[in-house]
């Protein structure tokens, strides 16, 4: 966890990624794109001067289920969809094809192009950090990580309807909830991919015949 300091410098799409969402829509579906004002950016990652992005892995299961994870740091039950950094320089899909394998040991498909999501800071302030989440489908592997360092402590798995639950828990963390962190407005900006995500998977899934997958 990034302990500070924390800064506010504006963090746009860059050109590059503006480009690749473009090619990921038309390949993999348009995502739900939205932008969200944080009332407090003081926690990572948003706050983190070494973050700009991140991916998040919703990975379906072949059961159906879909996966969360949670960490030894974190508040008890703050279970949530598995995300992970985009490195200086890499591409969007590159990123969610790693930070997959890294966090869950998984190999998958990818089907589907969920969301986009910018981060402002405040209402009508400037984009600070953005998420992109895709649906992916388990291919194999052995459902662990493969990155100690993330400290992943536990794997649950829910069925999509549950997710709006899981929002709700974690838009209402109290900050004494553990030690080290702004943990209230943190699980408030965790919640909203949740959100987000569970909106993108009432509409119709595309099939795997007719998605071409990654």
């Amino acid at each position: 966890m990034h302990k500070g300091p924390f800064v506010r410098a504006p963090r746009p799409l860059l050109e590059a990624m503006r480009t690749e969402m473009t090619i990921l829509g038309d390949r993999f579906g348009a995502p739900i794109v939205r932008a969200v004002a944080l009332d407090d950016i003081a926690f990572d990652p948003v706050g983190n001067p070494a973050r700009f992005g991140e991916v998040c892995m919703v990975v379906r299961r072949p059961s159906g289920t879909l996966l969360l994870s949670t960490k030894t740091f974190y508040p008890p039950g703050a279970h949530r969809l598995p995300t992970g950094g985009i490195d200086a320089g890499e591409a969007i899909l590159d990123a969610v094809l790693r930070e997959t394998n890294e966090e869950t040991g998984l190999t998958v498909k990818l089907q589907r192009f969920l969301a986009a999501i910018t981060y402002l800071d405040g209402p009508g302030g400037p984009p600070i950090f953005h998420t992109f989440a895709f649906l992916l489908a388990e291919r194999g592997g052995t459902l662990g990580p493969l990155d100690l360092h993330e400290q992943i402590s536990e794997y649950i798995e829910i069925r999509s309807p549950e997710l709006p639950a899981v929002a709700d828990r974690l838009a209402t963390i109290r900050d004494d909830a553990a030690p080290g962190a702004t943990w209230s407005a943190w699980g408030r900006f965790r919640s909203v991919v949740h959100r987000v995500v569970a909106e993108a998977l009432l509409e119709p899934d595309a099939s795997e015949e007719t998605r071409d997958g990654a």
